[in-house]
């Protein structure tokens, strides 16, 4: 029997400083490109497929957030007040009493073309990766027999690209509740949260890869990948 999500952790407390200027005025996840907020790809998305439990992680310029409830009365705004301290472990930190159901947690700075990649159904925890033939410097998995056996933090070839869409049985999430806590109240406060389950307690795990294409979402990660996307803002580098 597969395990179903419950419950959605939207990330979305960063500050933005790689799609500067723009972020200047707006947090990066409610930036539109062509006419449509980075983050409502993701609610939606989410919604469609039945995920209605979404706790949304702010921080720099929190109150922004505010006009989501317009259009998604249900969400819920958690603030982490460490968002211009610390590395995004402190997100999943200000949220750790919500990993005690199954769930999905994923960013809201992305662009989700494909709502199929959200459905809630899935065996094993663990990261949505695409299949990477030629070299790439994100993080890259590798697996055997379904099974994560190790992570690559500077790419290679061959192997699985890391996405920021992953999912967690309650067993699992529970885990990390108690090792995003070990490790934020120990002072390692400077590791993306990936890094907790990924390397940190990496044999704690037994984590899978949910399968997706690149052409099913856009992570846009820099001023220059906005402009590829929509050419409106182009008038920013003038």
């Amino acid at each position: 029997m597969k395990n179903k999500v419950e419950r959605a952790i939207i990330m979305a407390a960063g500050l933005g400083n790689r799609m500067r200027p723009i972020t200047d005025e707006i947090p990066k996840p409610l930036v539109k490109v062509n006419g449509t907020r980075m983050i409502d790809t993701v609610i939606d998305g989410l919604m469609k497929n039945g995920i209605n439990d979404i706790t949304i992680v702010v921080g720099y310029k929190k109150e922004c957030f505010e006009i989501l409830k317009e259009k998604y009365p249900n969400i819920n705004l958690v603030e982490n007040r460490y968002y211009d301290q610390y590395n995004n472990i402190s997100s999943l930190y200000s949220v750790r009493d919500k990993l005690d159901r199954a769930c999905i947690i994923l960013d809201g700075d992305q662009l989700i073309y494909n709502d199929k990649i959200l459905a809630p159904e899935f065996d094993l925890s663990g990261y949505s990766g695409a299949w990477v033939e030629n070299d790439t410097d994100e993080w890259l998995m590798q697996e055997k027999d379904g099974v994560v056996t190790e992570c690559s933090r500077t790419g290679g070839s061959k192997g699985w690209q890391l996405y920021s869409i992953s999912r967690w049985t309650k067993d699992d999430a529970l885990k990390l509740k108690k090792f995003v806590q070990l490790e934020f109240e120990n002072d390692n406060r400077q590791i993306y949260w990936d890094d907790v389950p990924m390397f940190c307690h990496f044999k704690e795990f037994t984590l899978g890869i949910n399968p997706i294409s690149k052409e099913d979402l856009v992570e846009i990660d820099s001023f220059q990948d906005l402009v590829k996307l929509d050419n409106t803002y182009s008038k920013y580098t003038i």
